[in-house]
């Protein structure tokens, strides 16, 4: 696929009255997707999103949810997200079909980037980054009601999963394998009936909070907030698998695992106590964390993982995925032992 042609292909269909000196390749190489920073001849810059993956019209319906978002957060939040280009009042997304080629482009304007936060956090780190995103998501709160809608839940893209795995088990494995797969599918569904979700509110959550997708102050609150691939309007606690592994003892890491130990770390509790004291949580969404990881290794991994990671990380991981993650779901994570440390009321009954 030739990206530099279908950039200058999109932005001709946004503006051709300015030229295009130079598109740079600025992406990480772990996922399909690409980002570019074009230059163009009066030295403007903007950032470029390619994708083709998935489809279409979700990635368009995320991306006008984003734009909402990232114009409807309120002081201190009002810039922490990129702002994407309108045309006709519309955020303007590309769409290039050619053959078997179909590719989309977005843009934005340049994100500002403030302090990275080291890869292993102090405790000081922890306890500030607790409280920033409790404040961050309350500010989700407030702005889901003026979003446009989302028709993406969890449910539908288990049931997704689900209808691949009877269409093309070869895909997934070995029979056993697909089976193993199924039983996850089918466990995920009939969990959920455990935990009053419907108690549980659906706000904008970005899921992938990899220590080098956001940036802080000097004083440790959120700044910017970049990569917007998993966006998704569903339940904060999705959010919270990756926050356990930016808290972690072990920090950021190079090579990475997606194993569900760092949840039952003692610094992620240090982590939940803080977002509790400015957003409280329910015993029952910490009884939901074990879901939500077990989504996110079906999901992400599993039913997705072929497409959006590179080729390299999507063996390693979906490979993990059988021998380790998903083996470790309803064995190695207790939700009780953060209930008691967070001093949840409820956390003797089960609703």
């Amino acid at each position: 696929m030739n990206y530099h042609f279908i950039l200058k292909r999109a932005w001709e269909g946004y503006d051709a009255s300015k030229t295009i000196r130079d598109i740079e390749d600025i992406s990480a190489m772990v996922s399909t997707n690409h980002v570019f920073k074009i230059t163009f001849q009066d030295d403007d810059i903007i950032i470029a999103k390619l994708s083709h993956f998935g489809k279409f019209e979700l990635f368009k319906e995320d991306h006008r949810i984003i734009h909402s978002l990232s114009n409807n957060l309120l002081y201190p939040f009002e810039n922490v997200l990129s702002k994407s280009l309108l045309k006709n009042n519309r955020v303007y997304i590309y769409r290039h079909k050619q053959g078997k080629e179909d590719a989309w482009v977005v843009f934005y304007n340049p994100t500002r980037i403030a302090e990275r936060m080291p890869r292993r956090l102090d405790e000081q780190h922890i306890r500030k980054l607790g409280q920033q995103i409790g404040k961050f998501h309350k500010a989700c709160s407030r702005a889901k009601n003026v979003l446009p809608k989302s028709s993406k839940t969890l449910r539908t893209d288990i049931y997704a999963l689900q209808q691949q795995l009877e269409k093309n088990e070869k895909r997934f494995g070995s029979a056993m394998q697909v089976d193993f797969l199924k039983y996850h599918c089918e466990l995920f569904l009939k969990n959920r009936s455990k935990y009053n979700m419907s108690s549980f509110e659906i706000i904008p959550v970005f899921i992938d909070w990899n220590i080098g997708n956001f940036s802080v102050t000097k004083d440790l609150e959120l700044y910017s907030r970049w990569d917007y691939d998993w966006f998704r309007m569903s339940y904060r606690v999705l959010d919270f698998y990756f926050f356990s592994r930016v808290v972690s003892n072990l920090g950021d890491r190079t090579v990475f695992s997606y194993g569900i130990n760092t949840l039952m770390e003692d610094r992620f509790v240090i982590f939940l106590k803080e977002y509790h004291k400015v957003n409280p949580l329910t015993a029952n969404e910490i009884r939901f964390l074990k879901e939500a990881y077990r989504f996110f290794i079906l999901n992400y991994v599993i039913k997705d993982g072929k497409y959006f990671f590179n080729e390299q990380y999507a063996k390693k991981l979906q490979a993990e995925a059988f021998d380790i993650y998903l083996p470790s779901v309803d064995r190695d994570f207790d939700a009780e032992h953060i209930i008691q440390a967070l001093n949840l009321e409820e956390s003797k009954t089960l609703v």
